[in-house]
């Protein structure tokens, strides 16, 4: 495990599994293609698998209309898109449709859409009158539009998958974020849920660290990226807590959660999660001194003005290449995370 505060790479050594004799002589088939989304994961992702990306024409049109064209022959590929769903999410989501209908166009076997992180995932259910499920909408537009297979990574609800009647990877981050937890040795853990819905992720990620102790922030949402927290349902004081989500937004959920660990005694405070979303006033919160470290993957680019001395970036890139690879050997993608 190669780490450092900035950035960490998962060892290939973790992951990789040695292509069998038909992957070798299939190899031909296999073909990824990037986004504009995030190119630098993309290319990390294509160095794992042994790979160039594929060559692509994006452009828009005076109006603003995006433009794709594939640029070499995939006809009975394997072809794999790889295009997180991050800001600004309406263009990042238009583009990945676009690039799955040139495929499909373009007489390719098999197009699966790689979606580090899935945008329009909060919306997984109606709870008030009159409201869109864009969950299932995103599902819609997707599999309309051609993909034949959908590699997803942490979804903000694990339903998500059922909205989807094309086969669904959902894969973890965990792994990675736990490597880097693990080389520090940090003394007397408690794991922490932000709120009672991330009960059953902060549950296994504390399973995986020794089964450490688990404790929940009870919180009264008053609306959308406005929470209000009450109290910590656990043991706290004297203790290294890891507060650990799937996401960190404007991040007012996770820095009001840990004010509340330090009033309660809790030694360091450590947050944890797979996507930065951070949108304003993320920084400023997640810099304001509650936090050792805040450590958070590379689904989604994060620009340097949006970086701060607090945060650690690891990347995934390793665990997104060997779960393709798997996918395209036809072998077992769950094995990965028993």
């Amino acid at each position: 495990m190669n780490a450092h505060r900035g950035s960490a790479v998962l060892s290939s050594a973790t992951f990789k599994v040695q292509p069998s004799a038909t992957a070798l002589t299939d190899n031909h088939r296999l073909r990824l293609f990037s986004g504009s989304a995030n190119i630098q994961l993309s290319q990390e992702v294509a160095r794992y698998v042994g790979m160039d990306l594929g060559p692509m024409i994006r452009k828009r049109f005076a109006d603003g209309e995006l433009y794709v064209q594939i640029q070499e022959s995939i006809r009975g590929c394997d072809v794999y898109l790889i295009q997180p769903c991050c800001q600004p999410v309406n263009d990042h989501l238009m583009e990945l449709l676009i690039m799955v209908d040139a495929c499909r166009r373009a007489s390719a076997r098999q197009v699966t859409a790689v979606i580090p992180y899935y945008g329009y995932a909060r919306a997984d259910r109606k709870t008030a009158g009159r409201e869109s499920i864009t969950a299932k909408l995103v599902a819609n537009l997707i599999t309309e539009a051609g993909a034949n297979r959908v590699l997803a990574m942490d979804l903000h609800s694990a339903q998500i998958q059922g909205y989807f009647d094309i086969p669904f990877d959902h894969v973890y981050g965990s792994p990675v974020l736990l490597d880097y937890l693990a080389s520090k040795e940090l003394p007397d853990l408690v794991v922490v849920s932000p709120d009672v819905g991330g009960v059953a992720r902060a549950r296994a990620f504390a399973k995986k660290l020794n089964d450490a102790p688990l404790a929940i922030i009870d919180k009264r949402r008053q609306a959308h990226n406005v929470a209000e927290v009450l109290n910590v349902i656990g043991d706290v004081k004297g203790k290294t807590a890891v507060l650990v989500d799937d996401m960190i937004d404007t991040g007012g959920t996770i820095a009001e959660g840990a004010r509340l660990l330090r009033e309660e005694g809790a030694r360091q405070v450590y947050a944890c999660a797979t996507h930065a979303v951070f949108s304003p006033p993320a920084m400023e919160r997640l810099s304001s001194g509650l936090f050792e470290e805040v450590i958070v993957t590379n689904t989604i680019p994060i620009p340097e003005n949006n970086r701060f001395p607090q945060l650690v970036v690891l990347s995934v890139a390793n665990l997104l290449g060997e779960t393709i690879w798997r996918i395209h050997e036809d072998t077992s993608v769950s094995s990965m995370f028993r």
